[in-house]
């Protein structure tokens, strides 16, 4: 493990826990025999968890190696829960493309049938209002 330098609220956070530790051992002296065991039992108890806790979390992280989660990596159902996504809007994008072209593709078909079947001056095929007359012509 490498030593990082503290930050200000580390430092604050530390400062507060030693004048906190010395009042409590100013205090222990007054307390029965039994009760400082107790103690001592529970402080060092309580040190045993926090060293195993610091020395295995930091191999947990360096052997990760890949895309991590807090702790846990994400296996291959995860990244396929994570692209499911992704392929919905694909395909939703495929689906809409398809359609607009289908529907671009009868309007022009439907335009070019009104041609081939009316009869209509051949004035009217210049004029730029031609379009706009065969929409209301079938409505």
């Amino acid at each position: 493990m490498t030593n990082t330098p503290l930050t200000h609220s580390q430092q604050l956070q530390d400062r507060f826990g030693r004048q906190v530790a010395v009042r409590l051992a100013g205090g222990a002296a007054e307390l029965p025999y039994e009760v400082t065991e107790r103690l001592r039992a529970a402080r060092v108890q309580a040190l045993a968890r926090r060293k195993t806790v610091s020395t295995q979390s930091a191999p947990v992280l360096a052997a990760a190696g890949g895309m991590t989660f807090g702790d846990e990596r994400i296996g291959f159902w995860g990244r396929i829960g994570s692209a499911l996504p992704l392929i919905a809007l694909v395909a939703g994008l495929v689906v809409i493309h398809t359609i607009e072209n289908d529907r671009r593709a009868t309007e022009v078909a439907e335009v070019d049938a009104a041609l081939l079947t009316d009869d209509l001056p051949p004035a009217a095929y210049a004029d730029p209002g031609f379009v706009q007359f065969l929409k209301s012509s079938r409505q």
